[in-house]
């Protein structure tokens, strides 16, 4: 099964955690796009629930599948996020940001009563750093950022936009891809980066998911920590 058919299939499956009356964290990214795609066509169909989406484009998506949208100002709590990831290792430690979305989205997973992650078979990696980490970034602190964290070991690359400007996020940051290699210790890393002056957000997500569903061609593996 292609890559893009598993994701379709884990994609509808985390549908079973959402229930009537709930508040959805909406992801960001393909797979993600393949959830808020279902979740309309139940929405259409008389299931009542409400959207918080973790981007512009996302919402735009979600308004278009007729998805009722509401702003994290306007509730109380998440009932249930469901979001995709870059990769994800067997503690269930997520690499994410490959959108650009890595902010907004830790915000939502971290507001969430459950957090579904949604991932295709190619996302399961022994030990995380086979995807360059995002780092968001400030401007006016990218350069001296970029000699930082390649004094941890990372070679460091400013993400562009197609037209060869800097990418900037929905919120107006840069984002440094940061190649560690493999990454032993997620959680220390995490702290180390956390505490550079000028490191909005970074992309790992430590302790966060409730539960992985990943599909390997036809079938779904629940996995938790």
């Amino acid at each position: 099964m292609s890559n893009d058919l598993e994701k379709q299939v884990t994609a509808r499956a985390s549908l079973t955690f959402v229930e009537d009356g709930q508040i959805v964290g909406l992801g960001s990214g393909s797979t993600a796009t393949y959830f808020i795609r279902f979740l309309g066509e139940r929405v259409r169909a008389g299931l009542n629930i409400r959207g918080v989406p973790t981007s512009i484009r996302t919402q735009r998506l979600a308004e278009e599948c007729g998805i009722p949208l509401v702003t994290l100002e306007q509730v109380a709590s998440i009932d249930v996020a469901v979001d995709g990831a870059d990769e994800f290792d067997p503690k269930l430690c997520l690499t994410k940001g490959g959108g650009g979305a890595l902010l907004r989205e830790k915000i939502i997973a971290s507001a969430a009563k459950k957090f579904v992650v949604v991932a295709d078979s190619g996302k399961q990696v022994p030990i995380l750093g086979k995807f360059p980490l995002p780092v968001e970034v400030i401007a006016f602190a990218e350069t001296l950022l970029t000699r930082r964290i390649s004094a941890l070991g990372a070679a460091v690359t400013l993400r562009k936009a197609p037209e060869g400007t800097p990418y900037r996020t929905d919120e107006g940051h840069h984002i440094l891809d940061c190649n560690f290699g493999k990454i032993p210790d997620p959680p220390a890393l995490a702290r180390t980066l956390s505490d550079l002056p000028g490191v909005v957000e970074h992309g790992l997500f430590i302790n966060m998911a409730t539960v992985v569903l990943m599909a390997k061609g036809d079938k779904v593996i629940e996995l938790r920590r």
